[in-house]
C-alpha cells in the first residue's frame, strides 16, 4: 500500500494554491475600492468561504455600543443555532468572549465550552474559525467560519492563518475608509467654518434665507435648496439656491409650498427617493404632486424650530423641560438626476438644518420686534449728537422742523391736472342712416364742403332687391285695375250681369288699396335710397384722414360713425379728460365759487404741447353728468372750457393738438398739495377700514 502523500496529486494542490491566491488577490483587490460596507462584506465572505471550502460563514459588525450585528451569513442555518435558544445564547456569548480577548484570531472545536450554563462555548458539530477585523483605532467586526471538524491541527492552524491574512486585508478596506473620512472631515470642517460664518453674518431676513439656501447647496453638494418661512397656516417659499428672485406664482414653486406646509404640520422631517408608503397620506399626496411638476428625483424636507436655552440638558428633569417650539419654517433639499443619498450627505444635511434652523430663527427674531427700522435708525444715529457734529445736527432740526411748519401753514394753489385737446367749437359726426357698403368716396381729408353737399355713395343690394319687388307688384296691380275697370265698362247697364257688377267694383277698391299701400312702400323705399348719399350737415372741413383706404368698398352699418366734418378756423375750445379720483376737489370748489354766485365758473390754465413755454387761460362752463371709460387713461369726466383770448394762441395751433390742462380749486396748505394724492390713496387703502 502506498503512503498518503504519494496518493497526492501535485498538479491538483499546485492548482488548489493558485484558487487560493486568486481568490485572496481578488479580496486585496475589493478592499482598495470605495463600495459599502455592506456590499463588500458579502464579495469578501464568498471568497473566504470558497477559498476555505468552509461549509457556512458570517460577518457581525460592531455597532457604536459595543454590541455586534449580523452583517451577512453564508449557510449559517447548517449550524442550526436558530433551532436551540440555549446553543444560540452560548454561541453569542462565545462572540463576545472573543470581541473582548485581546487575540486578533482564535479556534475553537466542536462543542466545547464550560460546563456552566452561563459559560460561552462552541455547540455546533463544525470547528469555528475567528478573526478580527480591525485597525490601530478601533474593531468593525468580526469574521467566523464553520468549518468541517475532522482536520488535521496542522490544517487547522493553517485556516488560522488564512483567516489571519484575509481579515488583515479587510482590515486595510477599513483603514482606507478611515482615511477618507478623516479627509472628508477636515474638508467639512473648513467648509463648515465657512458655512457659519457665512449665514451668520447679518440678520437681515432675506439675505439670510437666501445665504443659507445657496451656502447649504454647496455644502451638501444637492442640486438645489430652498426655504420656506410659515406665514400663518402656510409656508411660502421665500428662496431658492441659485435664483435671485422666486416666481411665487409658478406651479412648482406653489406646489412646494403646500409640501413645506404638508411637513411642518405633521412636525416630521421626511426622506423621498422614488417611495411613498412610509409617508402619511397628506403629505404623500403633496409629494406626488410637486414631483409630477418638478420631476425630481430625491427630496428631503426638514422642519426649521427655534431652540430652547435649555434644551438637551441631560440634567433637565422632565417637569422642568419646556415644550418644544412649533417649527417656523422648512428647509427643503433636492436632487434632480439622482436618488441615493449617501452617508456622507446625510450627515452633511443634519449639520446644515442645526446651523440653518439657528440662522434664521435668529433673523426671524430680530426682524419681528416691533419697529425695528426705526430702533436701528437710531442706534445708528448717535454719531449726530456728539460735540463736532452737535452744531450741524441742531440746524439740520431747525430746517427740518421749519420744513414741516411750512408745509402745514404756507397756502399755495391747489391745481387739478388733466389733459385734453383743442377743439373747433362748431363741428358734426356724420353717421351712416343705412347699411350698406360704400360705392363711392367724393371728398378727401381737408377738402372745403357745402352743408347738404354729398360725400359719400353707398349701395345695398337688399334695398335694391325690395325696390323692384315693390315696384313689379304696383306694375301688377296697376294692371289688374285697369282690366278690371274695362270689364266693369262692358257690364254696366246689363240687368242680367248687376251682380257681375257689384263683384268687379269690389275687387277694384281691393286692387286701389293695395295700390296705395304699395305707392306708400315704394316712397318709404326711395327716402331710403336718398339716405345711400351721405350728405354734410354743416359747411366746414373734412376733418377725417385717409377716408379712402378707411371707408372704399367697406361694409359699414346704421348708425356708424363715417367722418367728421367741422370749422376749423372758427372758435376752439378745449375738451378735458379730467380723472374720476381728481373730482371731489374740481365738484367741491366749484360748489364753492356758486354758493356766491350761481354763474361762477372754473379757472382753467393749459399749455400747448407744441409750445409749452406759453401759457392760456380759459373757463370751464360744461361738466359731463357721467364719467366714461378712456382706455389707457382710465375713467375719466369729460369737460368743456373756453378759450378767454382764442387770438393769442399761436398761429400754428391746429384742432386736435394735445394740451395739458390745470384746473383751479382754491388754496390749500403746501404739505396737502404736493402730498395730495398720497393722501387720498391712504384714505382708500388704509383709513378706509377702520373708519
Amino acid at each position: 500500500m502506498s503512503s498518503p502523500n504519494q496518493r497526492i496529486d501535485p498538479s491538483l494542490v499546485e492548482q488548489t494554491k493558485q484558487q487560493i491566491r486568486t481568490l485572496v488577490g481578488e479580496i486585496s483587490k475589493i478592499s482598495k475600492t470605495e463600495i459599502p460596507p455592506e456590499e463588500f462584506h458579502k464579495e469578501f465572505l464568498q471568497r473566504v468561504v470558497v477559498a476555505l471550502a468552509a461549509e457556512a460563514g458570517a460577518i457581525w459588525t460592531v455597532n457604536p455600543a459595543g454590541q455586534l450585528a449580523l452583517s451577512y451569513q453564508i449557510n449559517i442555518q447548517k449550524t442550526h443555532l436558530h433551532e436551540d435558544e440555549e446553543a444560540n445564547k452560548k454561541h453569542s456569548r462565545l462572540l463576545y468572549n472573543f470581541l473582548r480577548s485581546e487575540e486578533n484570531e482564535s479556534s475553537v472545536l466542536p462543542h466545547s465550552g464550560g460546563e456552566t450554563e452561563d459559560s460561552p462555548g462552541n455547540p455546533t458539530d463544525f470547528l469555528v474559525l475567528f478573526g478580527k477585523i480591525r485597525t490601530e483605532l478601533e474593531t468593525f467586526g468580526l469574521v467566523e467560519i464553520f468549518q468541517r471538524p475532522d482536520a488535521s491541527p496542522a490544517t487547522q492552524k493553517g485556516y488560522l492563518r488564512f483567516v489571519t491574512q484575509v481579515t488583515d486585508i479587510a482590515g486595510e478596506y477599513y483603514k482606507s475608509r478611515q482615511l477618507r473620512n478623516f479627509g472628508d472631515r477636515q474638508s467639512l470642517w473648513t467648509q463648515l467654518e465657512d458655512f457659519t460664518r457665512n449665514i451668520h453674518k447679518t440678520l437681515d431676513m432675506r439675505e439670510t434665507e437666501y445665504v443659507v439656501a445657496n451656502e447649504s447647496r454647496r455644502l451638501i453638494e444637492c442640486d438645489r435648496v430652498s426655504i420656506a418661512i410659515k406665514r400663518g397656516q402656510k409656508c411660502k417659499i421665500e428662496a431658492v439656491s441659485g435664483q435671485d428672485m422666486v416666481d411665487k406664482r409658478s406651479n412648482a414653486v406653489t406646489l412646494l409650498g403646500k409640501l413645506a406646509t404638508a411637513v411642518v404640520a405633521a412636525d416630521e422631517p421626511i426622506f423621498y427617493m422614488g417611495d411613498t408608503t412610509d409617508l402619511a397620506p397628506q403629505v404623500e399626496e403633496a409629494v406626488e404632486d410637486y414631483v409630477d411638476e418638478s420631476h425630481t428625483k430625491m427630496i428631503a424636507v426638514f422642519p426649521l424650530r427655534r431652540k430652547n436655552v435649555n434644551e438637551g440638558d441631560s440634567e433637565e428633569t422632565e417637569q422642568d423641560k419646556t415644550p418644544k417650539e412649533p417649527p417656523f419654517g422648512a428647509i427643503i433639499i433636492e436632487q434632480i438626476e439622482d436618488n441615493r443619498v449617501p452617508d456622507r450627505m446625510k450627515k452633511r444635511m443634519d449639520v446644515v438644518v442645526e446651523h440653518a434652523q439657528s440662522a434664521v430663527g435668529n433673523a426671524l427674531d430680530h426682524n419681528s420686534v416691533f419697529l425695528m427700522p426705526l430702533w436701528q435708525t437710531i442706534g445708528k444715529s448717535k454719531v449726530l449728537v456728539t460735540a463736532r457734529m452737535l452744531p450741524k445736527t441742531v440746524s439740520v432740526a431747525i430746517a427740518l422742523l421749519a420744513l414741516i411748519l411750512a408745509l402745514i401753514f404756507v397756502p399755495w394753489n391747489f391745481n387739478m391736472h388733466c389733459a385734453g385737446t383743442l377743439e373747433p367749437e362748431v363741428r358734426r359726426n356724420v353717421f351712416a342712416r343705412e347699411d350698406g357698403k360704400v360705392d363711392e368716396v367724393l371728398v378727401h381729408h381737408g377738402q372745403e364742403v357745402a352743408e347738404g353737399e354729398v360725400l359719400l355713395r353707398m349701395t345695398n343690394n337688399e334695398l335694391e332687391a325690395e325696390t323692384k319687388k315693390v315696384e313689379g307688384d304696383l306694375a301688377e296691380v296697376t294692371k289688374q285695375i285697369a282690366s278690371a275697370t274695362e270689364m266693369a265698362y262692358k257690364t254696366n247697364g246689363e240687368k242680367n250681369r248687376e251682380g257681375d257688377n257689384v263683384q268687379i267694383q269690389g275687387e277694384i277698391s281691393r286692387l286701389e288699396v293695395r295700390q296705395n299701400a304699395l305707392k306708400v312702400q315704394e316712397e318709404i323705399l326711395w327716402e331710403r335710397y336718398k339716405d345711400m348719399e351721405v350728405r354734410s350737415p354743416i359747411s366746414g372741413t373734412v376733418m377725417t384722414f385717409d377716408l379712402t383706404d378707411r371707408l372704399r368698398s367697406r361694409p359699414v352699418q346704421k348708425g356708424q360713425c363715417l367722418l367728421e366734418v367741422a370749422q376749423p378756423e372758427g372758435n376752439l375750445i378745449l375738451e378735458l379728460d379730467m380723472p374720476e379720483k381728481k373730482m371731489g376737489h374740481v365738484s367741491e370748489y366749484l360748489k364753492k365759487l356758486q354758493a356766491k354766485d350761481p354763474n361762477a365758473e372754473l379757472d382753467v390754465t393749459f399749455v400747448m404741447t407744441v409750445d409749452s413755454t406759453k401759457k392760456f387761460k380759459g373757463k370751464v362752463y360744461e361738466i359731463h353728468d357721467r364719467a366714461g371709460n378712456k382706455g389707457d387713461e382710465g375713467t375719466v369726466v369729460e369737460m368743456k372750457a373756453k378759450i378767454n383770448n382764442p387770438e393769442s394762441l399761436p398761429e400754428s395751433k391746429r384742432a386736435g393738438a394735445a394740451v395739458r390742462a390745470k384746473i383751479y380749486c382754491g388754496k390749500r396748505s403746501l404739505g396737502y398739495v404736493i402730498f395730495n394724492e398720497a393722501i387720498a390713496y391712504l384714505q382708500r387703502t388704509v383709513f378706509f377700514w377702520f373708519k
